[in-house]
């Protein structure tokens, strides 16, 4: 049928060529405007042999739907309870360019989409369940309330399917689904945006995600888990909204994710284009086995079998060391029990389940109800992408009803584990600042190729798509704030010392420094940079191998209100300081350049042709050497020298843009006195 309804159309629009020229030329003549409209003619007849839907009793009631540019431009009638209907129907319509292709439809009216289903149920005594207390025979009607034919029968084929497994209330299986972001999304707005959010559904199983204002790529990174029943996957749909305050929210697409093409513990990365609306969703979907799994899993596992492990040492062997450069190695991670966790129910217990993520992967224990002491006995296998990675183990309070509930975490970066080594870590806080309550068992195992993992080195880090929003902390102000200090401190600390060489606070050391000096100075080479930052380092390692470790750990001490609020104002004081210095050396340095004081223009005009000369004529090596000469012996030339840098001495004196502007204003106020 839509074979003939297309042929149709291209005899009549072959035809109407010439009369459309015609009408072109005509106008033209007349110096007429120009509007060109196609008049389209379809010839409807009927159809043969049309596919029973499922769930259809034996018939069908179809019709026909026509539609131009997205638009429904006709709809025919409906024929009732007939495969082969006649329609012999014809419409014209006015198409305004070729371009457009025609949409042929075909679909079917539900009226009701019943499906009865007998249903017998065997009575029993909890107490005594080998007797026998008969049957209740029941006749169930599953219908759809309200809403699209195509979401009544995807539900009812899930209650359908899922019938066998709801009994018990057991879940086979998590999948753990990460809204990363949305492209190109549909304008719905009049300001060309929209305000999107998505909606997930698995079953009876529903999330929301957050509303992404005025965007059509937005950024979500939310985490959704729904609980598998049906061991063979199922599906999940998906939907689109734009949000709008006062009224219905628009529809903006749709997709759906079937699960049974994805593969058990393993993170997919998936680009789904949205139907009946415009764009793309990133997704990241893990598929974890759950409660089913036996405790046997903690015995059976490829680095306890002699055999795998040897595969697995020769796969990541020196000798394979550039094949599949991103594959580095492996990790092997047994979760076995965790001790004394914190209650997060009322009734003092707590639901727990471990979630393992390393970069963008994700696994996920099954839950234990009501315990603090909870067992999982699971063992997860992750790919080692990058060996700098930081594995991440976080316990969680299940609770039906909202999100879970955060009861602790470690923090374990790869190059820091024992392989083999059975160890109780004690949980902490999300920011890993302080401790909180309980301690988890791990047993972690990593093999990796070291030559790929020095190479993936210089390669960029993977990026993480779920991460938490920044959000202004005054407690994490402060923190970053000793960091910046402590690291500014430790090179004016150096520059103490070097300038304690150059003051001979120390003569021996003077001596030395100055030998040592001259002696670089006279034989330079490139070479001796790498080496300079070479003895650092030995000399680092040499102590921490001796047990005198320098390294200070950073001060976690508690500090009360009014002390917290003492040293947020010092931070910020200092950091008003610190900009008002690094901004007015700037500017100064710029009105050097812009002849703001000339004389001061001048003498920088002078120092640099002067130095130019120098520099042109005499090898640097004997500057640095008569340079270094002078500030050695300076203070003994003269023990009362007072030391200085003349190059701050000389921007000391260029005025900032604030002391131009004050300057400017009051030449300006005491022009206006004079005159007045």
């Amino acid at each position: 049928m839509v074979c003939f309804c297309l042929v149709s159309l291209l005899v009549f629009l072959c035809l109407s060529n010439q009369l459309v020229l015609k009408f072109m030329e005509v106008r033209i003549k007349q110096n007429l405007p120009l509007i060109l409209m196609l008049l389209c003619l379809i010839i409807l007849p009927n159809s043969i042999s049309l596919c029973l839907l499922p769930f259809a009793l034996g018939t069908s009631d179809p019709y026909v739907k026509f539609k131009v540019a997205g638009k429904e431009v006709f709809r025919s009638k409906t024929i009732h309870k007939n495969l082969n209907p006649v329609w012999d129907e014809r419409v014209s319509l006015l198409v305004e360019t070729l371009k457009d292709p025609l949409y042929v439809k075909v679909q079917q009216i539900h009226p009701g989409l019943q499906m009865t289903l007998d249903v017998t149920l065997d009575l029993k005594d909890p107490q005594y369940p080998e007797n026998n207390l008969g049957s209740l025979e029941l006749a169930v009607t599953l219908s759809p309330k309200e809403g699209d034919v195509r979401d009544a029968v995807r539900k009812l084929y899930t209650l359908i399917h899922l019938s066998f497994f709801l009994k018990a209330q057991l879940w086979r299986g998590i999948v753990s689904i990460s809204l990363i972001e949305g492209r190109s999304l549909q304008p719905m707005d009049a300001n060309g945006l929209s305000d999107p959010y998505v909606k997930f559904r698995m079953g009876h199983q529903k999330y929301k995600s957050k509303t992404i204002s005025k965007t059509l790529n937005p950024q979500w990174r939310e985490q959704f888990d729904f609980h598998m029943y049906d061991e063979q996957g199922g599906y999940v749909d998906i939907t689109v909204w734009d949000k709008d305050a006062g009224k219905k929210d628009d529809f903006m697409g749709r997709c759906t994710i079937n699960l049974s093409h994805l593969s058990k513990e393993h993170t997919h990365k998936l680009d789904l284009p949205l139907e009946e609306g415009e764009g793309v969703l990133v997704l990241l979907v893990t598929l974890t086995a759950s409660a089913a799994v036996s405790i046997s899993d903690l015995s059976v596992n490829m680095l306890d079998d002699p055999q795998e492990r040897h595969q697995i040492m020769q796969r990541y062997s020196l000798w394979r060391s550039f094949n599949n450069l991103k594959d580095v190695g492996v990790v092997q991670v047994k979760v076995i029990r965790a001790e004394g966790l914190m209650a997060a129910d009322v009734t003092g217990k707590s639901d727990p389940f471990c979630v393992v993520e390393l970069s963008n992967d994700r696994l996920q224990t099954h839950t234990v109800y009501k315990n603090l002491n909870p067992e999982w006995n699971k063992v997860f296998t992750f790919n080692v992408k990058d060996i700098h990675s930081v594995l991440e183990v976080t316990v969680y309070d299940e609770d039906r009803d909202r999100s879970a509930d955060f009861l602790g975490k470690v923090a374990i970066p790869l190059l820091n584990i024992q392989n083999g080594e059975r160890k109780a870590y004690a949980l902490k806080s999300k920011e890993l600042t302080g401790p909180t309550k309980g301690v988890i068992f791990l047993e972690i195992d990593v093999i990796f190729n070291a030559v790929k993992a020095g190479l993936g080195t210089l390669i960029p880090i993977e990026q993480k798509y779920i991460e938490e929003e920044p959000r202004v902390s005054k407690q994490m102000l402060l923190q970053n704030f000793n960091r910046v200090r402590r690291c500014i401190m430790f090179l004016i600390n150096t520059g103490c010392y070097i300038n304690s060489c150059f003051e001979w606070d120390s003569p021996q050391r003077s001596i030395c420094a100055f030998v040592l000096f001259v002696i670089v100075v006279w034989n330079f080479e490139l070479y001796m940079i790498p080496l300079a930052l070479l003895l650092p380092l030995a000399w680092n390692y040499i102590l921490i191998a001796s047990g005198k470790d320098t390294r200070q750990d950073v001060d976690s001490e508690r500090k009360g209100f009014m002390n917290k609020l003492y040293a947020i104002q010092d931070v910020c004081i200092s950091v008003q300081n610190a900009l008002d210095e690094v901004a007015s050396y700037g500017e100064r340095i710029k009105n050097t350049f812009n002849w703001t004081v000339p004389f001061l223009s001048w003498l920088a005009i002078v120092a640099f042709g002067g130095a130019t000369i120098i520099i042109y004529f005499i090898p640097l090596r004997y500057i640095v050497l008569a340079w270094g000469v002078n500030k050695f012996t300076k203070k003994l030339r003269d023990p009362y020298i007072i030391d200085n840098n003349e190059l701050l001495d000389f921007l000391s004196r260029v005025p900032s843009d604030v002391q131009v502007v004050g300057e400017l204003s009051t030449f300006i106020s005491a022009s206006s006195f004079i005159s007045f």
